[in-house]
């Protein structure tokens, strides 16, 4: 009996399956219900297809593929390199001029990676604000070679912003730029303007405070400039003492 009634229910599972094919395709006639007891079933099926269609048809619409908002390319600092340059190591060689044009073709920008063209640019940004031909560690140097890695960076994240491991490079390079900035402004403040200038550097000054401002920490500012004040008064009546004693002793 077991064995009969797993037989049945195969059998009609696979008359359901030949009627939801035909259903699916648009035959009306059901060839696989011939039994009148199958009719309910044959019947069942096709008002439940016909209602899913139903209901599937009268959803609006979600718009799930929305279409993709298109970045706006990043100007790469890379695009001013003519393909007909020679690379770094053989601009100073003369021969490199007169060879023939197959072999001349590899020594040029035209089949040259990334990093080569990056090595020609922070040579281009050096022989700006170098002092002379032989300057290569001085500050105006270290920071054309951080502006050329950082648009780099900046080139690199605007395709890639997930990029978490550059993105950190890229603020390294930054804090540092900014501290050798600082210093020079300090120092030379003539080749910091001509820096700026030449490289196309916006220097911002940092902020004054780095902490959270608190209403803790502004009161106790404000004792301590108060504080301050009255030391400076102090000091300022010790002086006044002291000359008046100074002038009557004369």
């Amino acid at each position: 009996m077991f064995l009969k009634s797993i037989f049945r229910s195969t059998v009609l599972g696979l008359r359901t399956r030949s009627v939801f094919s035909g259903a699916r395709q648009g035959n009306a006639v059901l060839p696989a219900f011939t039994q009148p007891q199958c009719s309910f079933y044959a019947n069942w099926t096709l008002t439940s297809i016909c209602k899913r269609d139903e209901i599937l048809l009268n959803q609006p619409a979600r718009q799930y593929a929305r279409p993709s908002k298109k970045k706006q390319e990043f100007p790469s600092q890379l695009q001013d390199l003519e393909p007909s340059m020679l690379k770094h190591e053989y601009a100073s060689v003369p021969l490199a001029q007169s060879i023939n044009d197959v072999v001349k073709k590899l020594l040029t920008l035209e089949l040259a990676n990334h990093s080569e063209k990056l090595r020609l640019k922070e040579e281009q940004l050096i022989a700006k604000v170098q002092k002379d031909e032989n300057d290569r560690s001085s500050m105006e140097v270290k920071v054309a070679i951080l502006t050329a890695r950082i648009r780099n960076f900046q080139e690199h994240l605007h395709k890639h912003p997930k990029d978490k491991a550059n993105k950190r490079l890229m603020l390294m390079a930054i804090d540092n730029r900014n501290k050798k900035l600082k210093v020079l402004r300090k120092t030379h403040y003539d080749s910091f303007e001509k820096l700026c200038r030449e490289l196309g550097i916006t220097y911002t000054f940092p902020p004054e405070y780095y902490r959270r401002v608190t209403r803790r920490w502004l009161a106790k500012k404000a004792f301590c400039n108060k504080v301050f004040q009255e030391v400076q008064k102090q000091k300022a009546e010790q002086r006044e003492k002291q000359r008046a004693a100074e002038a009557n002793g004369k």
